[in-house]
């Protein structure tokens, strides 16, 4: 089955698709779902086989030898990346919005200040503000549709009582594959600041071609206070997994975790795991490879359509799969372009401002989805500003 192949979602316990309406006020009888970041394609067969032969067992029992699993994990890291990790840094938790929640917990008190980079995943502010902590913006520059760091202009909001910085790489939803300049850039605040620096790297697999993520481990003197986290869920579309790494060199900092981990009584499920080690091989590059060549196709058609309607403008993807569509130029209310995209365009799509600070202007598409579903949705947009032609 290719990614071109449309998959009906509806009605199987799909958030993107059942939920859309109750959401947006788009139906899935005749809108599209762009929203929540999964992808409409089935994962790679070598997964498939995987599933498979759980069900043929027939028992589902508690996973025992995580030895192939932290292999595959390591063999990967060190093929895609370049990034040679010891299997015995590995924690699995239940996602990574999970992990983010347990290095808040785990590295943090109630009252702490935490260092976000906004616009940003909108998960990052939902779990620190559920934990007491405080939420510290650091808005990005928006420089001609190209988020940038102004670090000067950082430094002016430190109070002191910040404990951590979470650093989204390759950025989302902005799509940025941050430079080696720019990371090091972010460590020297970090070291400034004393702040415990968390990389939530999921999307590093997903970059356009062309295009090189550089794991923050790879920047100098940060091992001491830095906790990188990665998953298979979002490249190979296994979210329901609910399956993540947080990988942790430093062993003061792996301790502090484990504390953690073992005091909630957390571990992970079985099918996440054989999932995981499933797509880590060969096979699971040679899929993602195709998905990355298909997702720049869908990119380039959504961005050329998108930026011939006047005042509307998307940013251009370094990697993932979440369009950031800036709608300022229009002179519209927000409102008034959310209810020209979900009333007329009939298209369910992540609200700005739920990004925090400098999203007010932006809605995010995604276009991880057949070619055809996403001509439509350009259509669509097209005619329903049709006026501003």
């Amino acid at each position: 089955m290719g990614f071109d192949t449309p998959i009906d979602r509806r009605n199987t316990h799909c958030e993107k698709w059942d939920a859309m309406e109750a959401l947006y006020s788009v139906s899935p009888d005749d809108g599209i779902a762009m929203w929540l970041a999964d992808m409409e394609f089935a994962a790679p067969d070598c997964i498939q086989r995987a599933v498979q032969d759980m069900k043929d067992h027939g028992v589902y029992g508690y996973f025992g030898d995580e030895g192939p699993y932290r292999a595959a994990i390591q063999w990967w890291m060190e093929h895609r990346h370049g990034w040679y990790i010891d299997p015995s840094w590995i924690f699995t938790t239940h996602g990574l919005v999970n992990g983010t929640a347990m290095c808040v917990d785990a590295y943090t008190k109630e009252g702490d200040g935490i260092v976000l980079f906004t616009p940003v995943y909108h998960a990052f502010a939902r779990v620190i503000t559920a934990a007491n902590r405080k939420v510290v913006e650091c808005e990005l520059v928006n420089n001609n549709g190209r988020y940038e760091m102004d670090f000067d202009a950082y430094e002016s909001q430190m109070t002191g009582s910040e404990r951590m910085v979470i650093l989204c790489s390759p950025h989302n939803p902005g799509g940025r594959v941050w430079t080696k300049a720019e990371l090091e850039a972010v460590a020297a605040f970090a070291k400034r600041h004393e702040l415990i620096l968390i990389s939530d790297e999921i999307h590093h697999d997903l970059t356009m071609p062309g295009q090189t993520h550089i794991p923050m481990s790879h920047i100098d003197g940060i091992t001491d206070r830095l906790v990188m986290m990665t998953a298979t869920t979002k490249t190979f579309n296994i979210a329901g997994s609910h399956s993540g790494n947080v990988i942790i060199e430093d062993p003061d900092l792996r301790a502090r975790f484990a504390s953690r981990m073992a005091a909630l009584g957390l571990s992970p499920n079985s099918f996440g795991l054989f999932m995981a080690t499933a797509a880590y091989t060969p096979e699971g590059a040679a899929w993602v490879d195709e998905l990355r060549t298909y997702l720049d196709g869908n990119h380039k058609l959504f961005y050329e359509g998108i930026n011939t309607i006047p005042g509307i403008a998307s940013m251009e993807l370094e990697s993932t799969y979440l369009s950031w569509v800036d709608f300022a130029g229009t002179g519209m209310s927000r409102s008034e372009f959310t209810d020209r995209v979900q009333k007329q365009a009939k298209l369910a799509v992540n609200h700005g401002p739920t990004f925090g600070k400098g999203g007010e202007s932006f809605l995010r598409f995604n276009i991880a989805a057949p070619r055809a579903q996403i001509a439509e949705a350009v259509s669509r947009m097209q005619a329903a500003f049709s006026d501003l032609q």
